[in-house]
């Protein structure tokens, strides 16, 4: 049976000496997290992930979601002792405004125990995870009403939220969507219209379900610019507050997936469903993508937990699974054959998942607190530079964590040979569970046309000379330490190669776009090779200063500069690769006749 760790103490490092976490004592909600706050939230919501949600991943893949004829649906057994156990301990509103009945505390911290929950029970997880990002919708764009209906029950855990994008005939293309909303003339509307791949659309883990849903007010304008965002709740809301009759809205079926299974992923069907509207009118999809961005976020952050999850478990075959001898000569006499972790390609293989996993958790880090000093910050350049490193970040931990976390996985599974294949060992789930995340919130390709169309080029390219320019500062400010080099001259190189990318597009997208287009998932990729490449070099100066003072275990110090090199050597060179790919151009990706494919 497969086992998770939530990792802990790699986070209480990357927060407290790499990061500067605790330095930020100035912005709200930062105060209260004093060290030992922030050592015992972590260590309570790592407990949760390993004890409670971890131990129901596999049964409840096994036994999925059922549709009920009802229409209901019942989730798999232990899932709702679980979601109460999340719910109950606060987790829902540990970011949340204490208004509403959160904690106010940082959104960095929400992001590490989004991570164990991710790693621990990705489908499980994905319940209070979409009811977070309707609550973040609703606290920016929702009137003071409906903030007051609905968040303070959504926070407790007791209502649960979802976000209605998708129609059977439109997926990105939001602007085709046909669901319709006629004013009912009391300041609600009557919603009628199917929506598809709604997850969480439908169970039985709270007593009522609040749906964001996009429609078309009638007579709006077509395209983009007629699309409204309106609050439907399951269940209509009686004026003391409690849960009153039920709405027009059900579930038509449940969709038969790859993974996730325990998720319910609905049809949708609004049947004259009342609803009022959220934020202004036409404006719906500036109040969608506060919950689109922070759900983009969270699902980089389920490919990066999927990640960690499969190199857990394919690490511990590797140490036990006896097979072979060891090239250099018997590592275990004593044995019939050695643990497959003598052999050189074992290594390479969880040596590159772990160097990943590693690196992407600090990137996701930091960029989670870039987002509390974008919101929380009294200082307007800062708030501005934060919030330029999320718009350029943000498709980078969407689109690289889920493809490298479904390779990861993949590459984890193989670990295990045939047994890998087998569903009892579990690692087939972490696959099939990785592959939805690179998918859902916005393709990965979208997400590389996203930065390379609108958040490279917005303001002058001002949030990409920020990223440069930061990066450059670490390499010349440690550049002449010896101690440094192997990881200041291979990241200057890979800086280089995403400058020389940036030049090339400056000059060549303009002129034909489909050279942006062919290029824009390298560029991806080389951005995000760069950012985890800055990560490393501030980790390891980090593990370097407190090998130097004595502090903690200098084994684990020793740890990261060999996974650092290690990354340097033979990860971040694939720069060179990508950029070779862009510099390729479009001529052949679009010269083959369509009848030729």
């Amino acid at each position: 049976m497969p086992s998770y760790r939530a990792p802990v103490e790699d986070v209480l490092f990357l927060l407290r000496d790499v990061l500067g976490f605790h330095s930020r004592d100035n912005l709200p909600g930062f105060a209260d997290a004093s060290p030992d706050v922030v050592e015992a939230v972590l260590t309570e919501g790592g407990k949760l992930a390993d004890t409670v949600l971890a131990p129901l991943n596999l049964s409840g893949d096994q036994e999925g979601c059922r549709r009920n004829a009802d229409g209901s649906v019942t989730t798999p057994k232990g899932y709702k002792a679980g979601y109460d156990a999340y719910a109950e301990a606060g987790w829902m509103g540990l970011s949340v405004p204490e208004e509403f009945g959160g904690q106010g505390l940082p959104h960095t911290l929400n992001t590490a125990i989004q991570e164990f929950v991710s790693g621990a029970n990705l489908a499980l997880g994905m319940y209070p995870g979409l009811t977070q990002g309707a609550i973040a919708a609703l606290l920016v764009h929702g009137s003071q009403e409906q903030k007051q209906t609905y968040l303070p029950k959504m926070v407790e855990g007791a209502w649960t939220g979802t976000m209605n994008l998708t129609e059977p005939h439109c997926g990105t293309d939001l602007g085709l969507l046909k669901t319709k909303a006629v004013p009912n003339g009391d300041g609600s509307y009557s919603l009628t219209g199917t929506k598809i791949f709604i997850s969480a659309g439908e169970h039985d883990l709270s007593e009522n379900i609040v749906h964001l849903v996009i429609a078309r007010i009638e007579g709006a304008p077509a395209g983009t610019k007629g699309i409204s965002l309106f609050v439907v709740p399951k269940f209509l809301v009686n004026e003391d507050g409690s849960v009153g009759a039920r709405n027009g809205v059900s579930c038509g079926s449940i969709e038969h997936k790859m993974g996730i299974h325990g998720n319910s992923t609905c049809v949708m069907n609004y049947d004259g469903a009342k609803g009022w509207l959220v934020g202004e009118e036409n404006r719906g999809l500036a109040a969608m993508f506060v919950m689109m961005n922070e759900a983009r976020l969270a699902v980089g952050v389920q490919g990066l937990g999927q990640s960690e999850v499969a190199y857990q478990n394919a690490l511990a075959y590797a140490k036990d699974r006896l097979q072979g001898r060891a090239l250099t000569g018997a590592k275990a006499p004593e044995k019939a054959a050695d643990p497959i972790i003598v052999h050189p390609d074992v290594r390479r293989t969880l040596m590159g998942i772990r160097a990943f996993n590693e690196g992407a958790r600090a990137l996701v880090l930091w960029t989670a607190l870039q987002s509390d000093i974008a919101h929380r910050s009294p200082d307007a350049k800062e708030r501005q530079a934060a919030d330029d490193h999320l718009g350029l970040m943000t498709p980078v931990v969407k689109g690289v964590l889920t493809d490298k976390g479904f390779a990861n996985a993949v590459e984890a599974q193989q670990m295990f040979g045939g047994h890998g294949y087998i569903e009892e060992w579990g690692m087939s789930q972490f696959v099939r569970d990785a592959r939805i995340a690179m998918i859902y919130e916005g393709a990965n390709g979208v997400q590389a046309m996203d930065l390379i169309g609108r958040k490279l080029p917005k303001d002058g390219g001002r949030a990409m000379m920020a990223f440069l320019g930061e990066v450059q500062t670490f390499i010349k400010d440690h550049g002449e330490d010896e101690a440094m080099k192997p990881f200041t001259a291979p990241l200057q190189a890979s800086l280089n190669d995403l400058q020389g990318a940036t030049m090339w597009f400056m000059q060549n997208a303009m002129a034909n776009l489909d050279n942006a287009g062919a290029g824009a998932t390298d560029y991806m990729h080389l951005l995000g090779l760069v950012a985890i490449g800055y990560m490393w070099g501030r980790i390891v100066k980090a593990a370097d200063a407190n090998a130097a003072a004595g502090t903690g275990d200098k084994a684990v110090w020793e740890a990261k500069r060999t996974l650092g090199r290690f990354y340097m050597e033979r990860m971040l060179p694939e720069t060179a690769l990508r950029l070779a790919r862009i510099k390729a151009g479009a001529e052949t990706t679009m010269a083959l006749p369509v009848e030729a494919f």
